[in-house]
Order: C-alpha cells, then sequence, then structure tokens
C-alpha cells in the first residue's frame, strides 16, 4: 500500500487537461497503480488542503517506441481525473 507522498506521483498537465479545468474545474494527476480511489483522495485532500467531490480513474497502456529498428515500450500507468469543492483550487495548476 503506498503512502500518501506516493499515492499522487504528479500532476498530468496537457492541453486537454487545461481545457478541462478551465471549463469544468477538474485536476489529472498521474497516481500509484495500486492506489484506490479513497486511497487517492485521502492523499489528495492531505496534501493540498482541498475537499474533493468526485474522482474517475483509468489505467493507461503504455506506449510503444521506436528508436531505429529496435522497439520499446513505455511502462503503464494509471490517471486519475479529481473535482474538487466549489471555491477550492490547488495552486499548481494556477500557473
Amino acid at each position: 500500500m503506498p503512502t500518501k507522498h506516493e499515492t499522487v506521483i504528479r500532476p498530468h498537465i496537457t492541453e486537454k487537461t487545461s481545457a478541462a479545468y478551465q471549463d469544468r474545474g477538474e485536476y489529472t494527476f498521474e497516481v500509484h497503480p495500486d492506489a484506490s480511489k479513497n486511497q487517492i483522495r485521502a492523499a489528495i485532500e492531505e496534501l493540498f488542503g482541498v475537499k474533493v467531490v468526485d474522482i474517475w480513474t483509468s489505467n493507461q497502456r503504455g506506449k510503444e517506441k521506436r528508436m531505429g529498428r529496435s522497439v520499446g515500450r513505455r511502462p503503464n500507468w494509471k490517471k486519475a481525473i479529481v473535482k474538487l469543492r466549489e471555491g477550492d483550487t490547488i495552486e499548481i495548476f494556477e500557473g
């Protein structure tokens, strides 16, 4: 079972997630593959001091990458989309 600091690996910031943040107030994170929704909720609430309303998770399959003739594969990872209580924000995404 991962600790709270191991549960949330990093924020996942792309054009699509930035649009989701601006339109619906949803934040996207890369999380530990074994973390449950309850563990993710507890970690985000403790680390950022906010109240989580809803969580969606999905397992992302790693992409195949080529370097010349050799083919490799990036690792699989888990994504969590988090919706916060009205008025709460996370400063990482503001910036």
